[in-house]
């Protein structure tokens, strides 16, 4: 029986063209994003800057101004969609976002810390990902057998056998490692090239132009694209040269190793994407208004598809116009989404604000998506070095998301809560008798937190809090 291809296998997110514009840009930094924007801005003549004098009607898209002490209501807006949504009608300019609530946004510009690795961020997500104890395991031992590009070291098989528990069984791994392959970067996990490319296109819309010729193409003649006819392939697959070259074309603009687009740069100005206030009594979340300028089509241009000329000029027009709307739809979709997910972020640790890290309640990304209504995938995009400028400092979206951890009560806490409390401990110890990681997890069950005395230890290490001993000769 020969292979086949079965590109609807698995889940995956339903995206159309520009759409994919759109999470691409979500992803962004913002020192990226106005980068992608002036290279837009050159290229498409159809796209330009507002003048400084214009001025458009505000809209509620730069804010969130909510009461966060009684239940909030969903947004009903139409134009408040996710990016899950499939839009049908393009947004013909982008509204203004008010003013900086502080001022310029470059006193507020730090730079980052260490840059963070590929197995760091394979963590984090897999921490805010519901996994039972066993599969927990079993995910993070594919984790420590990723290489730097993002490929799997060791087979499933190797991977069970490592784990030595005769009760799990390979379907299961495999299960796990299946769920993993839809963490980011996309194409991650995967045990060759063949399969990480494969992995990369399931994750696009079927829409795709050439979608499903190049997936052909990369399950079974992936060692002749260098060298490959275009007519020859055709052939084989009973398709057009045409179709051949564009799936080619599509294949080459995949990332063969997406695990080194992690922690590339090692020097990188912070800019807050959203700044978080505290006004008449209420916390407010606006998005930064100098992220990005403010862009409209350019009327000359645009006259000029109905006037009369040659029909490549039409053409040219036509398509630089809806490229030009298609960009600015996509840009007002980040901000929406970045404005509804760092409001949720902000209603849900809104103790945190006002209290501290102590006061920080547990929260994962399934969390966020299930009340906006959008994917995991989308949240984590939107998480992803974007910064939040908050009374207590700059903070990664990312920060305000933790792990559960079960109380006597029955209840739930956040790891970073219980670091607080472990720092404030170490803090307020007898220096003469240091406190060891198992009278530290006595004072967190006195206050009904149960810890292990090794999770603990963890905690304590992500401090750089030396252990008992060490402190004792410090002093």
């Amino acid at each position: 029986m020969k292979q086949s291809l079965q590109l609807k296998m698995g889940q995956s997110l339903a995206l159309t063209p520009q759409l994919q514009q759109a999470i691409k840009l979500l992803q962004l930094s913002t020192l990226d994003l106005q980068q992608a924007i002036e290279e837009t801005l050159e290229s498409n003549p159809l796209l330009e800057r507002e003048e400084d004098g214009d001025s458009h009607e505000e809209t509620q898209s730069s804010q969130s101004d909510v009461d966060f002490t009684t239940p909030v209501a969903e947004p009903n807006s139409a134009d408040e969609l996710p990016v899950d949504t499939r839009w049908e009608d393009l947004m013909p300019s982008s509204a203004p976002p008010p003013s900086s609530p502080d001022g310029e946004m470059g006193q507020f510009a730090d730079r980052d810390a260490e840059p963070e690795t590929l197995h760091d961020q394979l963590h984090w997500q897999l921490n805010l990902t519901r996994f039972s104890v066993t599969d927990h395991m079993i995910a993070t031992a594919f984790i420590d057998a990723v290489d730097a590009n993002g490929r799997l070291t060791q087979t499933p098989e190797e991977i069970l056998d490592a784990l030595r528990d005769p009760e799990i069984e390979l379907d299961e791994v495999l299960a796990v490692l299946h769920r993993l392959q839809h963490f980011e970067p996309t194409g991650i996990f995967a045990s060759d090239l063949r399969e990480c490319l494969l992995l990369q296109l399931r994750q696009m819309d079927e829409e795709v132009p050439h979608r499903n010729t190049a997936g052909a193409i990369a399950n079974r003649h992936l060692e002749s694209i260098a060298t490959a006819d275009p007519r020859q392939l055709s052939r084989r697959l009973r398709t057009t040269p045409e179709d051949v070259i564009g799936a080619l074309n599509l294949i080459r603009s995949l990332d063969p190793t997406p695990g080194t687009s992690v922690g590339e740069s090692t020097t990188e100005y912070i800019i807050p994407d959203v700044f978080v206030l505290r006004k008449n009594g209420h916390w407010r979340v606006e998005l930064n208004p100098d992220i990005a300028p403010k862009l409209r089509i350019n009327a000359l241009y645009s006259e000029l598809v109905g006037q009369t000329g040659s029909a490549s000029d039409k053409s040219y027009v036509r398509e630089n116009l809806q490229e030009a709307k298609f960009f600015m739809t996509s840009l007002h979709n980040r901000n929406e989404t970045l404005l509804k997910v760092a409001s949720k972020i902000v209603e849900h640790q809104r103790e945190f604000l006002e209290l501290g890290e102590e006061a920080m309640k547990p929260l994962i990304l399934a969390d966020i998506a299930q009340q906006i209504g959008m994917h995991e995938s989308t949240v984590s995009r939107a998480t992803t070095r974007k910064y939040m400028h908050t009374p207590r400092g700059i903070y990664e979206l990312k920060f305000f998301f933790s792990s559960h951890v079960a109380t006597i009560e029955g209840g739930e806490r956040s790891s970073t809560a219980i670091k607080a409390l472990i720092k404030k401990l170490v803090q307020g110890e007898n220096t003469k008798k240091p406190l060891s990681d198992n009278k530290l997890g006595v004072l967190l069950e006195e206050q009904g937190i149960i810890v292990a005395r090794r999770t603990v230890a963890k905690y304590r290490e992500q401090l750089n809090i030396p252990p008992s001993n060490e402190r004792r000769r410090l002093l």
